[in-house]
């Protein structure tokens, strides 16, 4: 057979699998229009379920051997889902805007592109819009690998019933974007004030004499050099694609696996997925030793903190709390037992929610 003889009988074939594939997504979704019927249409009905699309999308990594990576797979089966989820309800998830963000970037990884999605210009208005039941779900950022936690958003939930569903991880790429390909012309920098930190060191050796400007977001930072000439921004590739601006350096982030990890804010706690972790707001009595009676319940029940952070409580000068992370699901004995030691010698324990670890 010939080259282009070969060439014709794989398109061939591609298109007898493009035609089986689509067969089987309409299965898939017939499926879940059934799964619709058989619930109780009610505002207590749970479309969303973090820790089931979790298992899935566990299940499909673990299955994956090539050749696409296991990010690519498991963005192909999230919008599938997504889509098939948009049919039973759907979905209407605030996120701190504008559009263009990171945080944009991570609700879309997280809940498709099926999903209705608003930008909110404050951390404080996401929490707002999830509380009033404007919007079904929240994205905050919470945490950067590089320049550490946001303290805003841990602020919110000293005050705020909202639990925590579902986390995010997201690597963070960072472009220097303009309208004009030439580095010379610029004169201001525009960015998110951690983004600027978190490429100190690319800046300083490649534009050390160019202003830099801290914005509110990096996709206000792409919508202001989009206006302004002479002007670049530090964004990802969604802002470079919504504001028409070019590429003038890419990665320019001084930690090659610096990642972002965001929170999914809601009203209901997610069941456990045998994978999960526990979000946990502590407070105890200001006297020497509060801090380590605190953790004693953790380690006699073998559990394990990822993260532990301290806020002033606002309750009195001096006074602090304390978020912690622990891996396990509040339903699981150990961390059950925990908690209960906590209750009886801690001054507060507010479970801020049981949740998915992120797939990535």
């Amino acid at each position: 057979m010939s080259d282009e003889g070969k060439l014709k009988a794989i398109r061939a074939r591609i298109d007898a699998i493009d035609a089986q594939l689509q067969q089987l997504i309409t299965e898939r979704a017939e499926c879940a229009q059934q799964v619709a019927h058989n619930k109780v249409i009610s505002d207590s009905a749970e479309y969303y379920r973090p820790e089931r699309e979790a298992e899935v999308l566990r299940t499909v990594k673990g299955r994956n051997h090539g050749p696409l990576s296991d990010d690519a797979v498991v963005q192909v089966f999230r919008e599938i889902m997504s889509a098939c989820l948009a049919l039973q309800q759907p979905m209407q998830v605030a996120y701190l805007g504008p559009e263009g963000t990171y945080t944009h970037a991570a609700t879309l990884k997280h809940f498709g592109h099926a999903a209705q999605t608003r930008p909110l210009p404050t951390i404080d208005q996401v929490f707002r819009e999830v509380e009033s039941g404007n919007t079904h779900y929240g994205v905050v950022p919470v945490e950067n690998s590089t320049e550490g936690v946001v303290n805003h958003t841990l602020d919110m939930f000293l005050s705020s019933p909202l639990l925590i569903c579902s986390e995010i991880e997201l690597r963070i790429h960072h472009h220097l974007l303009a309208t004009s390909a030439q580095r010379g012309t610029l004169t201001r920098i525009y960015a998110h004030q951690q983004t600027l930190a978190q490429c100190r060191g690319w800046l300083d050796s490649h534009l050390p004499g160019i202003e830099r400007i801290a914005v509110s977001s990096n996709g206000e930072a792409a919508r202001l050099a989009a206006q302004q000439p002479g002007s670049a921004a530090i964004a990802g590739d969604m802002a470079a694609e919504i504001y028409g601006l070019q590429r003038i350096a890419s990665n320019i982030e001084d930690e090659p696996d610096n990642t972002t990890r965001f929170l999914v804010i809601g009203r209901k706690m997610a069941a456990a997925s045998g994978q999960d972790k526990t979000s946990l707001l502590l407070a105890a009595p200001n006297r020497p030793g509060a801090l380590f009676a605190l953790l004693q319940p953790f380690s006699r029940q073998g559990i394990t903190l990822t993260r532990i952070e301290s806020r002033p409580s606002r309750r009195a000068v001096w006074e602090y709390v304390f978020f912690v992370d622990v891996e396990g699901h509040v339903q699981e004995p150990a961390v059950a037992g925990a908690l209960r030691e906590l209750e009886q010698q801690a001054s507060m324990v507010k479970v801020l929610g049981s949740y998915p670890r992120a797939v990535v």
